[in-house]
């Protein structure tokens, strides 16, 4: 029931009254008004009766808020129907936070490169920049890069910087709720790096901050793959493995910040070592990083994983092998989860996700064979549906801005 879209545009903001600012920021949420603007802040586009059933509200209540968010400029009708509200006659008003209300912040820090976009409230994209850094890069010279990139993307959208209402930051490793990155062999200069000490003095904003792999879980609950699904699992095949876990629409994040990390389940105690000082982790198994190797030995040239995929799809041989070994691990590893949190769905992301059924096809049959619940057993409304995610290929970025427009893991 959400709506994320890119203006095409120049965006430019008809108002900017502190009272707008406020209702995102102090009003306490006890108030139909503040549910009503907390849903919506939340989930983009809806119809009064989508914020009736989702808030739970008496269809009365929500009548009144909404003439009192309307008159003051907070709500505005939606120029974007959503497929998803049909009904008879008339199609449905749907209703927005005013994009004037304020804007935020997504944030990811890459392997060799930081990822920056701006979004406002009513879930619209106004720019997005990929900023170069190189290996190994320090957090400091981060901060100062974002800082420079925000002020001149405001300054050529004409956005004020006091509509920003935060800044989210994704990051390749575990984050406590304190904000430190706990490991970090991705970027291993930000390993035991306080991510609110960094960036709040610099940017003088709200921080928010979490791993890419929960990033990325937001961005499909928010916009992707599991719209309307308030209970899943992701789990994500690239150079390493990652997951998430979302319970009744909130990240189950562990008292340390270290859930989800499904990579670094150990299937095999006698097996090679991994990166984070364990053995036999199943990253070593179903990430991709080991099957590029091969198949860069095999061809005498270094391939990326786009190219994989494209020799698969054109029946190659040894790809089509390498991704399937890659899914029979993938899926005895989902095994393991399903027998332990038996979700009604997994999502698939990662670059690896872009294989689609070449992937989905064999790591789904290994998946039956390894889990102890098997669909054949049940109706198929009890299953454990699989399928890839929408937002593959930035769903960190985006899920950043999410930690912001849901005010998840905020830095205090």
């Amino acid at each position: 029931m959400t709506y994320l879209s890119y203006q095409s545009t120049s965006f430019v903001l008809i108002m900017n009254k502190p009272s707008l600012r406020n209702w995102l920021i102090d009003r306490p949420s006890a108030s139909p008004e503040s549910l009503i603007v907390l849903c919506l802040r939340e989930r983009g586009v809806l119809s009064a009766s989508q914020i009736t059933r989702i808030t739970g509200l008496a269809r009365s209540t929500v009548s009144t808020a909404l003439n009192g968010l309307r008159k003051s400029g907070m709500v505005i009708e939606s120029s974007t129907h959503h497929d998803g509200i049909r009904g008879i006659g008339r199609p449905a008003t749907t209703l927005t936070l005013n994009p004037a209300a304020g804007t935020c912040i997504g944030i990811h820090l890459g392997l060799d490169e930081m990822r920056c976009i701006v979004a406002d409230v009513s879930h619209s994209v106004i720019a997005e920049e990929t900023i170069p850094m190189g290996l190994d890069y320090q957090p400091q010279q981060a901060a100062q890069l974002a800082k420079s990139a925000i002020a001149q993307c405001y300054e050529e959208n004409g956005l004020p910087i006091a509509g920003l209402l935060g800044v989210g930051v994704s990051v390749s490793g575990p984050v406590s709720r304190e904000g430190v990155v706990l490991r970090a062999s991705i970027v291993p200069t930000w390993a035991g790096v306080n991510i609110r000490d960094v960036f709040g003095p610099v940017l003088e904003q709200p921080i928010f901050a979490d791993n890419e792999s929960n990033c990325s879980a937001i961005a499909e609950l928010m916009w992707g793959a599991a719209v309307g699904q308030d209970d899943f699992v992701l789990f994500k095949i690239d150079l390493g493995v990652g997951g998430a876990i979302v319970q009744h629409g909130r990240l189950v994040t562990g008292i340390a910040g270290g859930a989800g990390e499904f990579g670094h389940i150990s299937i095999d105690p006698g097996g090679d070592l991994c990166r984070c000082g364990n053995r036999g982790c199943l990253e070593l198994y179903a990430s991709f990083a080991r099957p590029l190797e091969q198949i860069s030995r095999i061809v005498r040239r270094p391939v990326t994983m786009d190219e994989v995929i494209m020799m698969a799809e054109q029946g190659d041989v040894g790809a089509l092998r390498m991704i399937e070994d890659t899914a029979e691990f993938a899926g005895r590893g989902l095994g393991l989860i399903g027998s332990v949190i038996n979700p009604p769905l997994i999502i698939i992301g990662g670059r690896m996700a872009l294989a689609g059924e070449i992937l989905l096809a064999p790591l789904i049959a290994s998946y039956e064979r390894h889990t102890l619940i098997k669909s054949r057993d049940l109706a198929p409304a009890l299953r454990t549906r699989i399928i890839v995610g929408k937002h593959t290929q930035n769903d960190a970025l985006l899920g950043a801005v999410g930690l912001v427009l849901r005010h998840n893991s905020r830095l205090q």
